[in-house]
């Protein structure tokens, strides 16, 4: 359809089956990435540094399979054009691997090494269904982001919508947040009281459940993203080879330099690695309702400051440049953080006190606000590089560059996941240790307050605030002299614009 300023763009009902599906695929992608580890390491007790080769191995290889898809993308020419076909076919086999990974044959124990008798099948098993879910998911990560850049001529309007896939983006992740580990714990303790089960047996089961059931909710949710959005910019018969679309990347100066901020906010995906098993044992002690409210209490508080500020990221732009609300808001972020921590410090054995969570949930909010707002700003630059590259070089690599978002989430999840297996693997909160607290909290022990299990609460907390206040300040070195300043991205969108025009005249 055409706008009032005569541009091509995406009609409500497009819009909103676009929403419905982003949050369907955020859903499934909040299930491995909020859960999975700490499934892996501790509900099945595979050790620490083995969970985090597992999740680095994994995520760097996905990360650089990424501009593989994007090429393949950019390759693709249907008549549905080159992203939708991957909305349309994706979403199931990507809902059943998603379960695959919750199922497993059976523990990890401490009396045989990892090579030896089940514990090699555990491992393998773990790993094998972790990457061959990470391939799959990009099959349509990359699409569904990629198909933003050619939905609409209109700037605002992509910006809009761009604003709004984060806000349903993060609606969709929050569900398994709060639900899965909940759902999980509750199950557990529900079979193992009802079917006399182990308390392990009946934890891991209860996860596949939990998981299942909101897998096949995000599954049919994101399909609505490919019955129901159409390009409207014209698919180019040009295309490039991966070593060209590399080298692509890499002169694009914007796209260079959002790509390498990116990376260097390595340190800040630590908090969603490290929430879960935070809250669950030092605010939940292992309760699945306890689990729920303390979340909800202090993630509510992220995703508040993150949902605010992604709806107010075009007032923001209205106001300041893209590199002044992004640097600015990268910055704010580092106090927050630092906050978390002195918390801690302050006080290690009372932070799940009424007055303590109000502190932290005012600090999360604020570290959330900036969160949206990178996150949203991130695929914004990056749209404009896709402008940029096109108005330069003839060349549209929408699926390459969005290729490069969901390379950064993956290259930094996979850094992070290195420095929590070294961290864990430091203090010791590892397989038979965590058999331990895990006991300790089954007996009816509350681990915050035994002094043996504080160094694990002290890393905990250390992992959702240093190293993240440090990541925050790596990541505007690249864009503090961010090239593509708005005016020019304005004066380059419209003559792309009339370009396109003249040629369908």
């Amino acid at each position: 359809m055409l706008n009032s300023k005569g541009l091509n763009t995406y009609s409500k009902k497009e819009k909103n089956m676009y929403l419905i599906g982003m949050a369907g695929q955020n859903c499934i992608y909040s299930i491995i990435s909020s859960v999975l580890a700490y499934y892996m390491q501790f509900t099945i007790l595979i050790p620490a540094a083995t969970v985090s080769i597992i999740m680095t191995i994994a995520r760097v290889w996905d990360a650089f399979n990424d501009p593989m898809m994007g090429t393949i993308v950019d390759k693709t020419k249907t008549k549905w054009g080159k992203c939708r076909p991957y909305l349309l076919f994706v979403p199931i086999p990507v809902s059943i691997i998603t379960m695959l990974c919750f199922t497993n044959f059976g523990f990890y124990t401490t009396d045989a090494g990892m090579f030896e008798g089940k514990n090699f099948l555990v491992v393998m098993w773990a790993a094998c269904m972790y990457i061959l879910w990470g391939m799959t998911y990009t099959a349509g990560d990359i699409p569904l982001w990629g198909i933003t850049a050619r939905i609409t001529e209109d700037k605002e309007d992509r910006n809009k919508i761009l604003s709004l896939a984060r806000i349903f983006g993060g609606i969709g992740s929050a569900i398994p947040m709060l639900l899965a580990q909940t759902i999980a714990l509750e199950l557990g303790k529900f079979f193992a009281n009802k079917y006399a089960m182990n308390p392990a047996s009946a934890e891991k089961l209860g996860f596949f459940v939990s998981t299942t059931v909101l897998a096949v909710i995000g599954g049919v949710l994101f399909q609505m993203a490919g019955l129901g959005v159409e390009e409207k910019i014209p698919t180019q018969e040009e295309s490039h080879t991966l070593k060209e679309n590399f080298k692509l990347m890499w002169t694009n100066k914007p796209f260079r330099q959002i790509l390498l901020s990116g990376i260097f906010s390595s340190p800040t995906a630590l908090v969603m690695i490290a929430a879960t098993p935070l809250v669950t044992y030092y605010y939940a002690n292992k309760d699945g309702t306890l689990y729920l409210v303390y979340f909800a209490l202090l993630g509510g508080g992220l995703f508040a400051g993150q949902f605010v500020a992604m709806a107010l990221v075009p007032k923001i732009l209205s106001k300041y440049t893209k590199k002044q609300a992004y640097n600015g808001s990268r910055i704010i972020s580092v106090f927050p953080y630092l906050l978390i921590f002195a918390l801690y410090l302050m006080a290690p054995q009372s932070l799940h006190k009424p007055v303590f969570i109000a502190v932290a949930f005012f600090g999360f909010v604020i570290a959330g606000a900036s969160m949206g707002i990178t996150n949203v700003l991130q695929s914004i630059m990056i749209a404009d590089a896709v402008d940029y590259e096109e108005y330069h070089n003839g060349i549209r690599p929408d699926g390459v560059f969005f290729s490069g978002q969901t390379f950064i989430a993956k290259l930094t999840s996979g850094i992070a996941s290195i420095l929590s297996g070294i961290a864990y693997a430091i203090v010791g909160f590892s397989d038979a240790n965590v058999e331990k607290v895990n006991e300790y909290i089954a007996n009816g022990g509350i681990a915050r307050e035994n002094p043996e299990f504080s160094k694990y609460m002290a890393l905990l907390f250390f992992l959702v605030s240093i190293p993240p206040a440090i990541g925050s300040l790596l990541a505007v070195i690249p864009t503090w002299n961010y090239c593509l300043d708005d005016d020019e991205h304005e004066r380059i969108l419209k003559e792309l614009n009339e370009r396109r025009h003249a040629a369908e005249k």
